[in-house]
């Protein structure tokens, strides 16, 4: 059975990302290394996610040096077919290979996958969205909150490094 899954801010290969802390002095990553943090996210990718499935990446994929040779050896061989919305920190030249779709936005049924959050007042007008109720499904943010109101962050710190089914997001 075919499903849709959702993940963000990956950053593969961003070894400085271990050494950040949030607000309290936490560790946002508790790895012992970059390599460590890729396998993480990349066998939680995997156990989950179905060749025939679509995954949605919310942004900020990955950095370092070697891109497009990690990528073919490690990016290309995770499950599914890869839709990409453009973090800050994104090169379209490197991903746009490894990526069916690349976009600012989704719509997905009543879900706004963007890579930040969008602001609370375009969320309110509703205006560009087919649907009322609509939320914003955002990365971005790691270990910091949504804003108030229809949002929800789905950077992998708050995701437990996996991706999200979308239907728990519906």
């Amino acid at each position: 059975m075919k499903n849709t899954w959702v993940i963000s801010d990956t950053h593969f290969n961003h070894a400085a990302i271990l050494t950040f802390n949030d607000k309290v002095g936490k560790p946002v990553r508790p790895f012992d290394n970059v390599d460590q943090m890729n396998e993480c996210i990349m066998d939680n990718w995997a156990a989950v996610v179905k060749p025939e499935d679509t995954i949605y990446h919310l942004g900020d994929v990955m950095f370092g040096h070697n891109k497009v040779e990690w990528l073919e050896k490690n990016f290309a061989k995770l499950p599914g077919k890869k839709m990409l919305t453009l973090g800050n920190h994104d090169n379209v030249k490197f991903l746009a290979p490894f990526f069916k779709d690349i976009q600012v936005w989704f719509n997905v049924d009543n879900l706004v996958l963007t890579h930040m959050p969008l602001h609370p007042q375009t969320m309110d007008e509703n205006k560009r969205w087919d649907h009322k109720d609509v939320t914003n499904v955002h990365g971005h943010t790691h270990t910091n909150p949504s804003p108030k109101g229809p949002y929800k962050c789905v950077s992998v710190e708050q995701t437990d490094y996996k991706p999200v089914n979308i239907e728990e997001l519906l």
